[in-house]
């Protein structure tokens, strides 16, 4: 007796399971039909997708397309806004408590190559230090020119300090290659 109650038991437990299997197959199914439907065109996208025959690497991939930075051209060198860097940071206040900035503006050229007529993006640059006109001045807002125009030699590097409350940004926004 004790043996039939197993197997009855038993069978009762696998009509469970395979209800459970059943039930969970077809909302794995509805789930599918439905994010194809919602995100992939439909069911006949479905079956194109299941039906068409793509090779597993070809041209159907996308490649990558490599950054290629705008070159300036003038004479026989050529450079880009990348070769100049230009980079500031925080240092002793001044007496009064006003902070000051050390900006370095870098001539990073890899083909050799001198710049000059260096524009910076500067909004309203404003300095409580007196800083050398020659090396940097605002000559309109956000029109700031670097050693006045004159040409910054690969390798060389121009710094100079500024006084305000706040750190202005400062960014190429034009030159020339030489």
């Amino acid at each position: 007796m004790t043996v039939f109650r197993i197997l009855a038991v038993s069978s009762v437990m696998s009509n469970q399971g395979l209800r459970i299997a059943v039930v969970a197959a077809v909302i794995s199914l509805i789930l599918l039909v439905t994010a194809v439907d919602r995100y992939g065109g439909g069911l006949n996208q479905l079956k194109s997708l299941v039906s068409e025959d793509v090779p597993a690497a070809g041209p159907h991939r996308k490649l990558l397309h490599l950054y290629e930075p705008t070159r300036i051209w003038g004479g026989t060198k050529k450079c880009s806004e990348s070769d100049l860097v230009v980079s500031q940071g925080p240092t002793s206040p001044l007496p009064s408590g006003i902070p000051t900035y050390t900006v370095l503006i870098s001539n990073a050229c890899a083909s050799g190559c001198e710049i000059s007529e260096i524009h910076l993006n500067c909004g309203w640059f404003s300095s409580a230090r007196l800083i050398n006109p020659r090396i940097f001045k605002r000559l309109r807002f956000n029109d700031c020119l670097v050693n006045g125009g004159k040409p910054l030699k690969n390798g060389a590097t121009i710094s100079f300090q500024y006084a305000n409350t706040f750190s202005y940004p400062l960014s190429v926004s034009s030159m020339q290659c030489l």
